[in-house]
């Protein structure tokens, strides 16, 4: 498999304040346990801290990759000759992708904490899915590695 003329990989990463918050939890489960004894309460803190982190981790650790002639979106792996144009959607305009102008049928990976957004039409007549929505920093980027691998495919 020949990698695209502009190979293309990011990760979903949670904000930084998201870390804040995973320790804020560790503090309310210390104070949970805080009439149980100062073990209880430090157990409390490192273990709520822990978890909130590996949750926050988790959620983050999604990945939207061009390799090849697919694109990787999540679980999702989708060739590159099925999709047709990409549309770059600035923060207003992914808000009302996200909402009111979204299709139940369309895939969807979304991070709330990403303002911005590529809708990328699927063309492919037997896939009743009409776009796919991803969430995604770079969006002029995913959008260009989209055209070299298509370019690439043709």
């Amino acid at each position: 498999m020949q990698l695209s003329a502009a190979p293309y990989e990011e990760r979903l990463t949670a904000p930084r304040s998201w870390w804040f918050v995973s320790f804020l939890v560790g503090v309310s489960m210390a104070l949970i346990l805080l009439p149980f004894g100062t073990l209880p309460l430090l157990g409390g803190l490192v273990g709520g801290t822990a978890v909130a982190a590996v949750v926050g981790s988790s959620y983050g650790s999604l990945r939207i990759r061009v390799v090849g002639d697919s694109l990787i979106a999540g679980e999702a792996k989708i060739p590159v000759a099925a999709l047709g144009e990409a549309e770059v959607l600035d923060a207003e305009e992914a808000r009302a992708w996200r909402t009111h102008k979204a299709d139940t049928r369309a895939f969807l990976l979304l991070r709330s904490y990403i303002p911005t957004a590529l809708k990328v039409e699927v063309t492919d007549p037997d896939d009743p899915t009409p776009y796919l929505y991803l969430s995604t920093r770079e969006p002029e980027r995913l959008a260009q590695a989209l055209a070299a691998a298509r370019e690439a495919k043709a």
